[in-house]
Protein backbone atom coordinates (compact mmCIF):
# COMPACT_ATOMS: atom_id res chain seq x y z
CA UNK A 1 0.00 0.00 0.00
CA UNK A 2 2.64 2.51 0.87
CA UNK A 3 4.83 1.53 -2.42
CA UNK A 4 1.10 2.53 -4.22
CA UNK A 5 1.13 5.75 -2.64
CA UNK A 6 4.86 6.47 -3.09
CA UNK A 7 4.28 5.58 -7.61
CA UNK A 8 0.80 7.90 -6.80
CA UNK A 9 2.97 10.63 -5.83
CA UNK A 10 5.87 10.52 -8.12
CA UNK A 11 3.22 9.97 -11.39
CA UNK A 12 1.76 13.57 -10.07
CA UNK A 13 4.98 14.99 -10.37
CA UNK A 14 5.58 14.11 -13.28
CA UNK A 15 2.03 15.24 -14.48
CA UNK A 16 2.92 18.64 -12.87
CA UNK A 17 6.05 18.94 -14.17
CA UNK A 18 5.13 17.89 -18.19
CA UNK A 19 2.83 20.95 -17.92
CA UNK A 20 5.12 23.13 -19.71
CA UNK A 21 5.80 25.88 -17.70
CA UNK A 22 3.64 28.42 -18.88
CA UNK A 23 3.58 29.59 -14.92
CA UNK A 24 6.72 30.58 -13.90
CA UNK A 25 7.34 32.37 -10.22
CA UNK A 26 9.55 35.60 -9.99
CA UNK A 27 11.76 36.55 -6.65
CA UNK A 28 13.79 39.20 -7.72
CA UNK A 29 13.38 43.26 -7.30
CA UNK A 30 10.01 44.35 -7.98
CA UNK A 31 9.42 45.83 -11.22
CA UNK A 32 8.31 49.36 -10.76
CA UNK A 33 8.04 50.59 -14.68
CA UNK A 34 8.04 49.58 -18.20
CA UNK A 35 10.17 51.21 -21.23
CA UNK A 36 8.95 50.59 -24.62
CA UNK A 37 11.73 52.06 -26.98
CA UNK A 38 9.96 51.76 -30.18
CA UNK A 39 12.90 53.11 -32.38
CA UNK A 40 15.28 50.63 -30.93
CA UNK A 41 12.65 47.73 -30.66
CA UNK A 42 13.36 47.09 -27.05
CA UNK A 43 11.44 46.63 -23.96
CA UNK A 44 13.06 47.33 -20.79
CA UNK A 45 11.69 46.35 -17.32
CA UNK A 46 12.95 48.46 -14.32
CA UNK A 47 13.03 48.76 -10.70
CA UNK A 48 13.48 52.57 -10.03
CA UNK A 49 15.79 53.62 -11.98
CA UNK A 50 17.76 50.30 -12.68
CA UNK A 51 17.00 48.06 -15.70
CA UNK A 52 16.84 44.44 -14.41
CA UNK A 53 15.54 43.18 -17.59
CA UNK A 54 16.42 43.95 -21.23
CA UNK A 55 13.91 42.26 -24.50
CA UNK A 56 13.81 42.39 -27.64
CA UNK A 57 10.36 43.57 -29.64
CA UNK A 58 7.94 43.23 -32.35
CA UNK A 59 5.83 46.26 -32.72
CA UNK A 60 2.27 46.81 -34.49
CA UNK A 61 2.61 46.06 -38.62
CA UNK A 62 3.06 49.79 -39.55
CA UNK A 63 5.09 50.97 -36.46
CA UNK A 64 6.04 54.59 -36.78
CA UNK A 65 4.13 57.30 -34.78
CA UNK A 66 1.14 57.09 -32.14
CA UNK A 67 -1.93 54.88 -32.42
CA UNK A 68 -5.05 56.97 -33.22
CA UNK A 69 -7.32 54.54 -34.94
CA UNK A 70 -8.76 51.18 -35.00
CA UNK A 71 -7.39 48.79 -37.42
CA UNK A 72 -3.82 51.92 -38.43
CA UNK A 73 -1.93 48.82 -37.19
CA UNK A 74 0.31 51.39 -34.85
CA UNK A 75 1.66 50.80 -31.80
CA UNK A 76 0.94 53.56 -29.01
CA UNK A 77 3.01 55.96 -27.86
CA UNK A 78 2.77 57.34 -24.05
CA UNK A 79 2.15 56.48 -20.66
CA UNK A 80 -0.23 53.97 -19.46
CA UNK A 81 -0.44 51.12 -17.14
CA UNK A 82 -0.77 47.06 -17.19
CA UNK A 83 -4.47 46.66 -16.47
CA UNK A 84 -4.39 42.79 -16.13
CA UNK A 85 -3.30 39.63 -16.80
CA UNK A 86 -4.70 37.24 -19.30
CA UNK A 87 -3.88 33.51 -18.72
CA UNK A 88 -5.95 32.52 -21.78
CA UNK A 89 -4.46 34.72 -24.32
CA UNK A 90 -4.13 33.65 -27.79
CA UNK A 91 -1.00 34.30 -27.61
CA UNK A 92 0.36 32.36 -24.72
CA UNK A 93 0.14 34.77 -22.03
CA UNK A 94 -0.45 38.53 -21.85
CA UNK A 95 -0.75 41.67 -20.35
CA UNK A 96 -3.11 44.46 -20.83
CA UNK A 97 -2.29 47.68 -21.46
CA UNK A 98 -4.58 50.68 -20.80
CA UNK A 99 -4.92 51.89 -24.14
CA UNK A 100 -6.90 53.70 -25.53
CA UNK A 101 -6.98 56.70 -22.13
CA UNK A 102 -9.37 59.61 -22.54
CA UNK A 103 -7.09 61.29 -24.71
CA UNK A 104 -6.70 59.11 -27.48
CA UNK A 105 -10.81 58.22 -27.15
CA UNK A 106 -11.36 62.38 -27.71
CA UNK A 107 -9.07 62.49 -30.54
CA UNK A 108 -10.41 59.53 -32.32
CA UNK A 109 -14.36 60.83 -31.76
CA UNK A 110 -13.32 64.55 -32.90
CA UNK A 111 -12.12 62.20 -36.31
CA UNK A 112 -15.17 60.38 -36.28
CA UNK A 113 -13.50 57.21 -35.83
CA UNK A 114 -12.68 54.39 -32.94
CA UNK A 115 -9.70 54.62 -31.27
CA UNK A 116 -9.16 50.46 -31.52
CA UNK A 117 -8.49 48.52 -28.08
CA UNK A 118 -7.21 45.37 -26.52
CA UNK A 119 -3.44 46.48 -26.68
CA UNK A 120 -1.36 43.76 -25.35
CA UNK A 121 2.25 42.51 -24.57
CA UNK A 122 2.07 39.23 -25.50
CA UNK A 123 4.15 36.29 -26.56
CA UNK A 124 3.89 34.00 -30.32
CA UNK A 125 0.59 34.03 -32.76
CA UNK A 126 -0.69 30.63 -32.54
CA UNK A 127 0.87 27.64 -35.06
CA UNK A 128 -1.47 28.68 -37.63
CA UNK A 129 -0.41 32.56 -37.90
CA UNK A 130 2.89 32.18 -37.56
CA UNK A 131 3.41 30.90 -41.78
CA UNK A 132 1.80 34.47 -42.49
CA UNK A 133 4.15 36.63 -39.40
CA UNK A 134 7.33 37.49 -42.57
CA UNK A 135 9.33 40.30 -39.96
CA UNK A 136 9.67 41.28 -36.29
CA UNK A 137 6.30 43.93 -37.20
CA UNK A 138 3.30 41.95 -37.57
CA UNK A 139 1.11 42.87 -34.30
CA UNK A 140 -2.32 44.53 -34.79
CA UNK A 141 -0.61 47.27 -32.06
CA UNK A 142 0.67 45.29 -29.56
CA UNK A 143 4.11 44.64 -28.26
CA UNK A 144 4.97 41.17 -28.91
CA UNK A 145 7.94 38.54 -26.98
CA UNK A 146 8.80 35.26 -27.74
CA UNK A 147 6.50 32.65 -25.43
CA UNK A 148 9.37 32.07 -22.83
CA UNK A 149 9.81 35.88 -22.46
CA UNK A 150 6.24 36.54 -22.26
CA UNK A 151 6.19 33.47 -19.28
CA UNK A 152 8.91 35.48 -17.43
CA UNK A 153 7.55 39.25 -18.06
CA UNK A 154 4.04 37.68 -16.53
CA UNK A 155 5.58 36.21 -13.65
CA UNK A 156 7.46 39.67 -12.98
CA UNK A 157 5.28 42.22 -13.65
CA UNK A 158 1.92 42.78 -11.51
CA UNK A 159 -1.29 45.02 -13.13
CA UNK A 160 -0.87 49.04 -12.07
CA UNK A 161 2.43 49.47 -13.34
CA UNK A 162 3.36 51.85 -15.46
CA UNK A 163 4.29 51.36 -19.32
CA UNK A 164 6.12 54.31 -21.27
CA UNK A 165 6.08 53.91 -24.45
CA UNK A 166 8.05 55.71 -26.67
CA UNK A 167 8.68 56.81 -30.35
Amino acid sequence: MAFLRILLIVAAFVGLASCGGKFRTYHGPEITSIQVHKADRKMYLLHNSKVVKTYDIGLGGNPVGHKQFEGDLKTPEGSYTITHRNPKSTYHLSLGISYPNANDRAYAASQGKQPGGDIFIHGAPPKAVRKSVRDNDWTAGCIAVTDKEIEMIYAMVKPGTPIHILP
